[in-house]
């Protein structure tokens, strides 16, 4: 548990909120997890795309984005160090949006309309990222606090 937030901020959280809490990471990660994976896969034909936007290194950015979205699906699933993850993801998130979903560059037409649709999806995920720095993971969580020492004492 976080030394900054007291006990009684969880003992107060409703069960149905930290089940929501957990259900809401779970699916926010699957996509996150599926494009790491594919990342990996081709790592060449992402490098490519990478490239193609001018980025520098993009084997190294391939490598590094695919490990990003991995790892931290990963933490944000099980619920470890959530805030800081979740801050991380949503400048990653947003980073992506600028590069690679930037229809403000294109002409008018089904290629700008898919990228500015892409684009705001991107702050959309962007936006549930803060949500979850700003509320954690919930207690279902390895950041949420061990039940066994919330107890009451016996004495």
């Amino acid at each position: 548990m976080s030394a900054n937030v007291s006990p009684a901020v969880y003992t107060t959280a409703s069960p149905l909120g930290d089940a929501c809490l957990l259900i809401g990471r779970i699916a926010l990660m699957v996509l996150f997890v599926m494009s790491g994976i594919s990342k990996f896969a081709d790592i060449a034909g992402t490098a490519a795309y990478i490239a193609s936007k001018g980025l520098p290194a993009p084997t190294a950015l391939a490598v590094l984005s695919g490990l990003t979205e991995v790892l931290g699906s990963l933490l944000i699933v099980i619920g470890w160090q959530t805030r800081i993850v979740a801050l991380g993801l949503l400048v990653y998130t947003l980073i992506a949006a600028y590069f690679f979903h930037d229809f403000w560059h294109l002409p008018q037409g089904a290629e700008r309309l898919d990228a500015m649709i892409h684009a705001l999806k991107n702050l959309s995920i962007a936006g549930a990222f803060l949500m979850l720095a700003g509320s954690g993971a919930g207690r279902y969580s390895v950041d949420g606090p061990c039940v066994m020492h919330n107890r009451p004492s016996a004495g």
